[in-house]
């Protein structure tokens, strides 16, 4: 079983395992973080805490049962009840449904515990499955996003809270 949890302090050496053990993998799909990440990764990873407790952002992770990372789960400028979702699952879990499950998880919990009304989210036109991912959980095609000077599908979905 995994469990969706809101990132914190300890998670630190189960996330930069994760990123590490997936690198290759997330570069065939997204572009590679670059060395840089990985060497100022304490530096960069106090910096993902402070926005989050700043409320600009909030930052989740999908933990295994042994403590592993089998996924991360973030939401993006936080303002005016909207949020950007970006996400990314490990290799050894892709093709499972895991994505498409810790999404719609996070949907609600967007609502529940940001008060968010609408998150978009932005793929790459090669990128099939998390276009695939998105439409599962309840996204709809909006029009074209600029992806860091690439273009790629805009994604967005309407949250209706729990009542």
């Amino acid at each position: 079983m995994h469990k969706l949890t809101q990132l914190h302090a300890g998670h630190a050496p189960a996330v930069l395992a994760f990123e590490l053990a997936n690198r290759a993998y997330f570069a065939a799909s997204v572009p590679d973080r670059g060395d840089d990440f990985f060497d100022k990764f304490t530096d960069r990873y106090s910096a993902l805490l402070a926005e989050q407790e700043a409320g600009i952002c909030a930052f989740y992770v999908l933990v295994a049962e042994d403590g592993s990372v089998l996924g991360r789960f973030n939401l993006y400028d936080l303002e005016n009840g909207t949020a950007e979702l970006g996400y990314r699952v490990a290799q050894r879990v892709a093709g499972r449904g895991v994505a498409t499950a810790t999404v719609r998880e996070l949907c609600r919990l967007a609502v529940a515990r940001h008060g968010l009304r609408t998150l978009r989210a932005g793929t790459s036109h090669e990128n099939v499955a998390s276009q695939r991912v998105l439409i599962n959980a309840g996204f709809v095609l909006v029009g074209p996003a600029d992806l860091g000077g690439e273009s790629g599908p805009w994604y967005q979905r309407d949250l209706v809270p729990q009542r």
